[in-house]
């Protein structure tokens, strides 16, 4: 009986020695190939653009290249669903924003956010920005809240389109602030700006790398920023929490990166640990705060933690606004 008990002792420890082999030997050996980041928007947007800032410093540091390939498409689901479906193997990655957590709310997926990916890292916080044409009857944020309560409905906002996370921002805020504003949407940024600019809608509603370079041009008056800190990028506009005493107020358009469920942890922790790194490094850092964006470069775990809290807290919005999708 000892005998035996002796000899499962002895297999339990060779097979135990022999994942924490494997295990480093994975590590090691990984990456042995070009690495795959899906961006699921077009060229030339934020997270595009921040995507090609890491890029580089990531190839060098992994010793690989790195792929971008992006795949647009109903608001982030087309490329979503392409990397849910890719092997778990490390060489797949997503590179996405906010609208991760929003989706779910807004459209019927072939994926499920949660079972299907493995959080990886927090790269950025992204603000949103309100804005207003220079002539619209606010000059801050609260001047605008008051506003909208005196008139009901009259005064109306601009933003990229249905169910984007400048259109949710705007209806939690109507939620928090107590009032009613006629929404405009857009087929993109690039039309909302313009028109906000010309004149044709008094407010708008966009992500604050897309704006802010018409309110530091004077076209745009910037009223505030929907993240709980002030923008690195823009520490002169204030938040919407500061302008209004609203503590719980918060939208950030967070960039991360995924993988695929069941990819090794081991590959996982690389992947993050190469990207605590290089978001630190002063010329990237500089970039991404020149893009309004504040380094974050988080754990797996905090990553989850945000994506659900998001979930939740996105759904409820939604289902109460009624935003829909066309």
């Amino acid at each position: 009986m000892i005998a035996a008990l002796v000899r499962l002792l002895g297999l339990a420890l060779i097979a135990g020695c022999a994942i924490g082999i494997g295990s480093q030997a994975l590590a090691q050996e990984y990456p042995a190939r070009p690495i795959r980041f899906i961006v699921p928007f077009p060229p030339g947007g934020t997270l595009d653009i921040t995507a090609r800032i890491m890029q580089p410093k990531l190839s060098e540091s992994l010793g690989q290249t790195i792929v971008i390939e992006n795949r647009g498409g109903a608001g982030g689901v087309v490329g979503t669903e392409a990397a849910a479906r890719s092997a778990p193997d490390g060489y797949t990655f997503l590179f996405t924003f906010s609208a991760h957590t929003m989706n779910p709310a807004l459209y019927k997926l072939a994926y499920d956010v949660e079972r299907d990916f493995a959080p990886v890292s927090l790269l950025v916080s992204v603000p949103q920005l309100i804005a207003a044409h220079p002539n619209a009857p606010a000059k801050t944020l609260r001047e605008l809240v008051a506003a909208a309560r005196e008139r009901p409905g009259f005064y109306a906002y601009a933003s990229p389109g249905n169910g984007t996370p400048g259109h949710i921002a705007a209806e939690l805020l109507k939620r928090r602030a107590g009032i009613d504003m006629v929404h405009v949407p857009y087929k993109g940024g690039a039309p909302a700006l313009a028109d906000t600019i010309a004149g044709q809608v008094p407010f708008l509603f966009l992500t604050a790398p897309a704006g802010l370079p018409s309110a530091r041009s004077g076209k745009l008056r910037a009223l505030a920023v929907t993240t709980l800190k002030r923008s690195p990028g823009a520490p002169e506009i204030p938040t919407v929490a500061e302008a209004l005493g609203l503590p719980d107020y918060e939208v950030d358009s967070w960039i991360a990166m995924f993988a695929p469920a069941r990819t090794p942890r081991q590959v996982i922790g690389r992947m993050q640990r190469e990207i605590a790194r290089v978001v630190q490094l002063p010329d990237i850092r500089a970039r991404l705060i020149e893009q309004t964006a504040d380094p974050v470069a988080s754990s797996p775990e905090e990553l989850d933690r945000v994506v659900k809290t998001e979930l939740r807290k996105w759904a409820e919005v939604i289902r109460a606004a009624n935003i829909k999708v066309e």
